[in-house]
Protein backbone atom coordinates (compact mmCIF):
# COMPACT_ATOMS: atom_id res chain seq x y z
CA UNK A 1 0.00 0.00 0.00
CA UNK A 2 1.39 3.41 -0.98
CA UNK A 3 2.28 5.98 1.69
CA UNK A 4 -0.47 8.36 0.53
CA UNK A 5 -3.04 5.59 0.72
CA UNK A 6 -1.86 4.75 4.24
CA UNK A 7 -2.43 8.36 5.34
CA UNK A 8 -5.91 8.52 3.80
CA UNK A 9 -7.00 5.22 5.33
CA UNK A 10 -5.49 6.02 8.71
CA UNK A 11 -7.38 9.32 8.73
CA UNK A 12 -10.64 7.55 7.86
CA UNK A 13 -10.15 4.81 10.43
CA UNK A 14 -9.34 7.33 13.16
CA UNK A 15 -12.57 9.22 12.41
CA UNK A 16 -14.58 5.99 12.31
CA UNK A 17 -13.10 4.78 15.59
CA UNK A 18 -13.77 8.08 17.35
CA UNK A 19 -17.25 8.83 15.97
CA UNK A 20 -18.68 5.61 14.50
CA UNK A 21 -18.16 3.04 17.23
CA UNK A 22 -20.79 0.35 16.63
CA UNK A 23 -21.78 -0.04 20.28
CA UNK A 24 -22.14 3.71 20.80
CA UNK A 25 -24.26 4.07 17.67
CA UNK A 26 -26.36 1.05 18.63
CA UNK A 27 -27.31 2.75 21.87
CA UNK A 28 -28.07 6.10 20.25
CA UNK A 29 -31.68 5.69 19.16
CA UNK A 30 -32.06 9.37 18.16
CA UNK A 31 -29.23 9.44 15.61
CA UNK A 32 -27.24 12.16 17.35
CA UNK A 33 -24.00 10.57 16.16
CA UNK A 34 -24.58 11.34 12.47
CA UNK A 35 -23.95 15.10 12.36
CA UNK A 36 -20.55 15.04 14.16
CA UNK A 37 -19.42 12.08 12.04
CA UNK A 38 -20.40 13.72 8.76
CA UNK A 39 -18.79 17.00 9.77
CA UNK A 40 -15.52 15.22 10.54
CA UNK A 41 -15.64 13.31 7.26
CA UNK A 42 -16.27 16.53 5.34
CA UNK A 43 -13.43 18.38 7.08
CA UNK A 44 -11.10 15.53 6.10
CA UNK A 45 -12.27 15.72 2.48
CA UNK A 46 -13.32 12.07 2.40
CA UNK A 47 -16.82 12.38 0.83
CA UNK A 48 -15.31 14.01 -2.28
CA UNK A 49 -12.20 11.82 -2.36
CA UNK A 50 -12.67 11.00 -6.05
CA UNK A 51 -13.24 14.60 -7.12
CA UNK A 52 -10.26 16.64 -8.29
CA UNK A 53 -9.53 19.99 -6.68
CA UNK A 54 -10.58 21.59 -9.97
CA UNK A 55 -14.16 20.42 -9.36
CA UNK A 56 -14.30 21.05 -5.62
CA UNK A 57 -12.88 17.81 -4.20
CA UNK A 58 -9.79 16.55 -2.43
CA UNK A 59 -8.21 14.81 -5.43
CA UNK A 60 -7.46 11.41 -3.88
CA UNK A 61 -6.73 8.47 -6.15
CA UNK A 62 -9.17 5.72 -7.05
CA UNK A 63 -7.10 3.32 -4.92
CA UNK A 64 -7.26 5.68 -1.92
CA UNK A 65 -11.03 5.92 -2.18
CA UNK A 66 -11.49 2.17 -2.44
CA UNK A 67 -9.33 1.69 0.65
CA UNK A 68 -11.56 4.12 2.56
CA UNK A 69 -14.64 2.14 1.53
CA UNK A 70 -13.10 -1.07 2.84
CA UNK A 71 -12.52 0.65 6.17
CA UNK A 72 -16.10 1.98 6.13
CA UNK A 73 -17.34 -1.58 5.67
CA UNK A 74 -15.39 -2.71 8.73
CA UNK A 75 -17.38 -0.18 10.75
CA UNK A 76 -20.70 -0.93 8.96
CA UNK A 77 -20.95 2.80 8.33
CA UNK A 78 -24.56 3.98 8.06
CA UNK A 79 -24.03 7.39 6.44
CA UNK A 80 -23.86 8.13 2.68
CA UNK A 81 -20.07 8.22 2.42
CA UNK A 82 -19.84 5.65 -0.40
CA UNK A 83 -22.80 7.22 -2.18
CA UNK A 84 -21.35 10.74 -2.01
CA UNK A 85 -18.00 9.45 -3.27
CA UNK A 86 -19.71 7.72 -6.19
CA UNK A 87 -21.80 10.82 -6.94
CA UNK A 88 -18.71 13.01 -6.99
CA UNK A 89 -16.93 10.53 -9.25
CA UNK A 90 -19.91 10.46 -11.62
CA UNK A 91 -20.17 14.25 -11.80
CA UNK A 92 -16.44 14.46 -12.48
CA UNK A 93 -16.86 12.28 -15.57
CA UNK A 94 -18.76 15.19 -17.14
CA UNK A 95 -16.75 18.01 -15.57
CA UNK A 96 -19.52 19.12 -13.21
CA UNK A 97 -18.54 20.73 -9.90
CA UNK A 98 -19.54 18.77 -6.80
CA UNK A 99 -21.58 20.63 -4.17
CA UNK A 100 -21.02 20.22 -0.45
CA UNK A 101 -23.15 17.90 1.65
CA UNK A 102 -24.58 14.44 1.28
CA UNK A 103 -25.19 13.09 -2.22
CA UNK A 104 -26.27 9.86 -3.82
CA UNK A 105 -26.41 8.41 -7.34
CA UNK A 106 -29.24 7.27 -9.60
CA UNK A 107 -30.08 4.87 -11.06
CA UNK A 108 -28.74 2.15 -8.74
CA UNK A 109 -30.56 -0.67 -10.52
CA UNK A 110 -30.08 -2.00 -14.07
CA UNK A 111 -33.85 -1.91 -14.65
CA UNK A 112 -34.36 1.84 -14.12
CA UNK A 113 -33.96 4.72 -16.54
CA UNK A 114 -34.10 8.50 -16.25
CA UNK A 115 -34.67 10.33 -19.54
CA UNK A 116 -34.12 13.88 -20.78
CA UNK A 117 -37.23 15.44 -22.30
CA UNK A 118 -37.16 17.89 -25.19
CA UNK A 119 -37.79 20.79 -22.79
CA UNK A 120 -34.64 20.00 -20.80
CA UNK A 121 -36.37 18.40 -17.82
CA UNK A 122 -35.87 14.89 -16.43
CA UNK A 123 -38.48 12.15 -16.23
CA UNK A 124 -38.30 8.67 -14.75
CA UNK A 125 -38.24 6.60 -11.60
CA UNK A 126 -35.27 5.08 -9.81
CA UNK A 127 -35.81 2.49 -7.09
CA UNK A 128 -33.54 1.38 -4.28
CA UNK A 129 -31.55 4.62 -4.20
CA UNK A 130 -29.37 4.52 -1.07
CA UNK A 131 -29.80 7.45 1.33
CA UNK A 132 -31.88 9.51 -1.13
CA UNK A 133 -33.96 10.86 1.77
CA UNK A 134 -30.82 12.19 3.47
CA UNK A 135 -29.15 13.53 0.33
CA UNK A 136 -29.11 17.18 -0.67
CA UNK A 137 -28.20 16.41 -4.29
CA UNK A 138 -28.30 13.48 -6.68
CA UNK A 139 -25.86 12.69 -9.47
CA UNK A 140 -28.01 11.17 -12.20
CA UNK A 141 -27.09 9.24 -15.33
CA UNK A 142 -29.59 10.31 -17.99
CA UNK A 143 -30.50 9.19 -21.50
CA UNK A 144 -31.76 11.55 -24.18
CA UNK A 145 -34.19 10.64 -26.96
CA UNK A 146 -31.37 9.28 -29.13
CA UNK A 147 -30.01 7.04 -26.39
CA UNK A 148 -27.01 9.28 -25.69
CA UNK A 149 -25.82 9.33 -22.06
CA UNK A 150 -25.66 12.54 -20.06
CA UNK A 151 -24.82 13.27 -16.44
CA UNK A 152 -26.93 15.64 -14.36
CA UNK A 153 -26.75 17.26 -10.94
CA UNK A 154 -30.20 17.42 -9.37
CA UNK A 155 -31.42 19.00 -6.16
CA UNK A 156 -33.08 16.31 -4.05
CA UNK A 157 -35.78 18.73 -2.93
CA UNK A 158 -37.08 18.91 -6.51
CA UNK A 159 -37.74 15.16 -6.66
CA UNK A 160 -40.50 13.09 -5.10
CA UNK A 161 -38.84 10.67 -2.70
CA UNK A 162 -40.68 7.73 -1.17
CA UNK A 163 -38.79 6.48 1.85
CA UNK A 164 -38.04 2.77 2.14
CA UNK A 165 -35.60 0.87 4.32
CA UNK A 166 -33.22 -1.92 3.43
CA UNK A 167 -32.44 -4.90 5.65
CA UNK A 168 -29.96 -2.86 7.66
CA UNK A 169 -32.51 -0.17 8.42
CA UNK A 170 -30.89 2.39 6.11
CA UNK A 171 -32.72 4.42 3.47
CA UNK A 172 -33.23 2.65 0.14
CA UNK A 173 -35.68 5.02 -1.46
CA UNK A 174 -37.71 5.41 -4.61
CA UNK A 175 -36.98 8.67 -6.43
CA UNK A 176 -39.43 10.00 -9.01
CA UNK A 177 -38.29 12.62 -11.50
CA UNK A 178 -41.42 14.40 -12.74
CA UNK A 179 -40.23 17.04 -15.19
CA UNK A 180 -37.38 18.01 -12.88
CA UNK A 181 -35.02 20.75 -14.05
CA UNK A 182 -31.41 19.77 -13.31
CA UNK A 183 -28.99 22.21 -11.68
CA UNK A 184 -26.40 21.18 -14.29
CA UNK A 185 -26.27 18.65 -17.12
CA UNK A 186 -23.46 17.73 -19.50
CA UNK A 187 -22.71 14.87 -21.92
CA UNK A 188 -21.09 11.75 -20.47
CA UNK A 189 -17.72 10.64 -21.89
CA UNK A 190 -17.77 8.53 -25.01
CA UNK A 191 -18.65 4.92 -24.14
CA UNK A 192 -19.83 5.75 -20.62
CA UNK A 193 -23.21 4.16 -19.86
CA UNK A 194 -25.31 2.69 -17.06
CA UNK A 195 -23.11 -0.41 -16.95
CA UNK A 196 -20.09 1.81 -16.26
CA UNK A 197 -21.85 3.30 -13.23
CA UNK A 198 -23.13 -0.06 -11.99
CA UNK A 199 -19.67 -1.63 -12.23
CA UNK A 200 -18.11 1.13 -10.13
CA UNK A 201 -20.92 0.80 -7.61
CA UNK A 202 -20.51 -2.98 -7.56
CA UNK A 203 -16.82 -2.67 -6.64
CA UNK A 204 -17.66 -0.15 -3.91
CA UNK A 205 -20.29 -2.43 -2.40
CA UNK A 206 -17.98 -5.47 -2.68
CA UNK A 207 -15.34 -3.68 -0.63
CA UNK A 208 -17.91 -2.68 1.97
CA UNK A 209 -19.20 -6.25 2.21
CA UNK A 210 -15.65 -7.60 2.54
CA UNK A 211 -14.93 -5.10 5.30
CA UNK A 212 -18.07 -6.05 7.20
CA UNK A 213 -17.13 -9.74 6.95
CA UNK A 214 -13.76 -8.99 8.53
CA UNK A 215 -15.55 -7.43 11.49
CA UNK A 216 -18.03 -10.34 11.71
CA UNK A 217 -15.07 -12.71 12.00
CA UNK A 218 -13.35 -10.62 14.68
CA UNK A 219 -16.56 -10.29 16.72
CA UNK A 220 -17.33 -14.01 16.43
CA UNK A 221 -13.84 -15.15 17.39
CA UNK A 222 -13.81 -12.78 20.37
CA UNK A 223 -17.23 -13.97 21.53
CA UNK A 224 -16.27 -17.64 21.20
CA UNK A 225 -13.29 -17.03 23.46
CA UNK A 226 -15.50 -15.37 26.09
CA UNK A 227 -18.63 -17.52 26.08
CA UNK A 228 -18.50 -20.52 28.41
CA UNK A 229 -20.75 -23.57 28.03
CA UNK A 230 -20.45 -26.89 29.83
CA UNK A 231 -17.55 -25.46 31.84
CA UNK A 232 -15.34 -24.53 28.86
CA UNK A 233 -15.09 -21.82 26.24
CA UNK A 234 -17.18 -22.59 23.18
CA UNK A 235 -14.08 -21.92 21.04
CA UNK A 236 -12.82 -25.30 22.29
CA UNK A 237 -15.69 -27.19 20.69
CA UNK A 238 -14.82 -28.75 17.36
CA UNK A 239 -18.10 -27.72 15.72
CA UNK A 240 -17.53 -24.08 16.63
CA UNK A 241 -13.93 -24.22 15.43
CA UNK A 242 -15.13 -25.67 12.13
CA UNK A 243 -17.68 -22.89 11.70
CA UNK A 244 -15.15 -20.19 12.52
CA UNK A 245 -12.75 -21.68 9.97
CA UNK A 246 -15.49 -21.50 7.32
CA UNK A 247 -16.25 -17.92 8.31
CA UNK A 248 -12.56 -17.03 7.98
CA UNK A 249 -12.51 -18.66 4.55
CA UNK A 250 -15.54 -16.68 3.34
CA UNK A 251 -14.03 -13.44 4.68
CA UNK A 252 -10.70 -14.11 2.96
CA UNK A 253 -12.39 -15.00 -0.34
CA UNK A 254 -14.52 -11.84 -0.29
CA UNK A 255 -11.54 -9.65 0.55
CA UNK A 256 -9.43 -11.20 -2.22
CA UNK A 257 -12.17 -10.75 -4.82
CA UNK A 258 -12.99 -7.17 -3.78
CA UNK A 259 -9.40 -5.96 -3.60
CA UNK A 260 -8.59 -7.59 -6.93
CA UNK A 261 -11.47 -5.70 -8.54
CA UNK A 262 -10.37 -2.46 -6.88
CA UNK A 263 -6.82 -2.95 -8.15
CA UNK A 264 -8.13 -3.57 -11.66
CA UNK A 265 -10.10 -0.31 -11.67
CA UNK A 266 -7.30 1.67 -10.05
CA UNK A 267 -4.77 0.22 -12.49
CA UNK A 268 -6.71 1.03 -15.66
CA UNK A 269 -7.55 -2.53 -16.69
CA UNK A 270 -9.12 -3.21 -20.08
CA UNK A 271 -12.91 -3.08 -20.38
CA UNK A 272 -13.27 -6.87 -20.43
CA UNK A 273 -10.89 -7.33 -17.49
CA UNK A 274 -12.62 -4.64 -15.42
CA UNK A 275 -16.01 -6.21 -16.15
CA UNK A 276 -14.75 -9.68 -15.15
CA UNK A 277 -13.23 -8.38 -11.92
CA UNK A 278 -16.18 -6.24 -10.83
CA UNK A 279 -18.86 -8.77 -11.70
CA UNK A 280 -16.93 -11.63 -10.09
CA UNK A 281 -16.31 -9.57 -6.94
CA UNK A 282 -19.97 -8.67 -6.53
CA UNK A 283 -21.01 -12.29 -7.07
CA UNK A 284 -18.44 -13.75 -4.67
CA UNK A 285 -18.85 -11.12 -1.97
CA UNK A 286 -22.63 -11.43 -2.07
CA UNK A 287 -22.41 -15.21 -1.70
CA UNK A 288 -19.93 -14.79 1.15
CA UNK A 289 -22.25 -12.33 2.93
CA UNK A 290 -25.06 -14.88 3.04
CA UNK A 291 -22.85 -17.69 4.31
CA UNK A 292 -20.89 -15.55 6.78
CA UNK A 293 -23.99 -13.97 8.31
CA UNK A 294 -25.49 -17.41 8.96
CA UNK A 295 -22.30 -18.70 10.59
CA UNK A 296 -21.77 -15.59 12.73
CA UNK A 297 -25.29 -15.75 14.11
CA UNK A 298 -24.97 -19.48 14.72
CA UNK A 299 -21.81 -18.92 16.75
CA UNK A 300 -23.51 -16.21 18.82
CA UNK A 301 -26.76 -18.08 19.31
CA UNK A 302 -29.80 -16.12 20.48
CA UNK A 303 -27.84 -13.11 21.72
CA UNK A 304 -26.70 -12.26 18.19
CA UNK A 305 -30.28 -11.65 17.07
CA UNK A 306 -31.03 -9.04 19.72
CA UNK A 307 -31.14 -5.32 18.95
CA UNK A 308 -28.77 -4.69 21.85
CA UNK A 309 -25.95 -6.70 20.25
CA UNK A 310 -23.87 -5.07 17.50
CA UNK A 311 -23.60 -8.16 15.28
CA UNK A 312 -26.75 -7.29 13.33
CA UNK A 313 -25.21 -3.96 12.25
CA UNK A 314 -22.72 -5.92 10.16
CA UNK A 315 -24.72 -8.94 9.03
CA UNK A 316 -27.84 -7.05 7.93
CA UNK A 317 -25.92 -4.37 6.06
CA UNK A 318 -23.75 -6.94 4.29
CA UNK A 319 -26.93 -8.72 3.19
CA UNK A 320 -28.57 -5.45 2.12
CA UNK A 321 -25.56 -4.32 0.08
CA UNK A 322 -25.90 -7.40 -2.13
CA UNK A 323 -28.85 -5.80 -3.96
CA UNK A 324 -27.29 -2.40 -4.70
CA UNK A 325 -25.86 -1.76 -8.17
CA UNK A 326 -26.92 -5.18 -9.44
CA UNK A 327 -27.48 -8.37 -7.47
CA UNK A 328 -25.25 -11.42 -7.75
CA UNK A 329 -27.77 -13.13 -10.02
CA UNK A 330 -27.83 -10.12 -12.35
CA UNK A 331 -24.05 -10.00 -12.63
CA UNK A 332 -23.82 -13.77 -13.07
CA UNK A 333 -26.12 -13.55 -16.10
CA UNK A 334 -24.31 -10.51 -17.51
CA UNK A 335 -20.91 -12.14 -17.03
CA UNK A 336 -22.14 -15.25 -18.82
CA UNK A 337 -23.41 -13.13 -21.72
CA UNK A 338 -20.08 -11.32 -21.94
CA UNK A 339 -18.07 -14.53 -22.00
CA UNK A 340 -20.38 -16.10 -24.59
CA UNK A 341 -20.19 -13.01 -26.82
CA UNK A 342 -16.38 -13.01 -26.77
CA UNK A 343 -16.20 -16.72 -27.59
CA UNK A 344 -14.67 -19.72 -25.87
CA UNK A 345 -11.16 -19.05 -27.15
CA UNK A 346 -11.00 -15.71 -25.33
CA UNK A 347 -12.08 -16.97 -21.90
CA UNK A 348 -8.89 -18.64 -20.69
CA UNK A 349 -6.51 -15.83 -21.77
CA UNK A 350 -8.76 -13.33 -19.97
CA UNK A 351 -8.95 -15.35 -16.75
CA UNK A 352 -5.24 -16.21 -16.83
CA UNK A 353 -4.30 -12.55 -17.29
CA UNK A 354 -5.86 -11.68 -13.95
Amino acid sequence: MAEAENIVVETAERIFADLADAQTINRDTKGGWKAPLWQALGEAGLPLSWVSEEYGGSGASIADGFAVLGAAGRFALAVPLAETMLAGWLLSQAGIDSPEGEMTVAPASPRDRVTLDTDGTLTGRARGIPFAKEAKHLAVLVQDGRGKALIALVEAAKCRIEQNLNLGGDDSDTVTFDRVTPAAIKPAPEGFDLTSLLLMGAVARSLQIAGSLESMLDISVRYSNERVAFEKKISKFQAVQHNLAKLAGESAAALAAATSAADAFAGGATADAAFLEAASAKIRCSEAAEKAAAIAHQVHGAIGFTIEHILHRYTLRALAWRDDFGSESYWAVELGKRVAANGADELWPLVASR
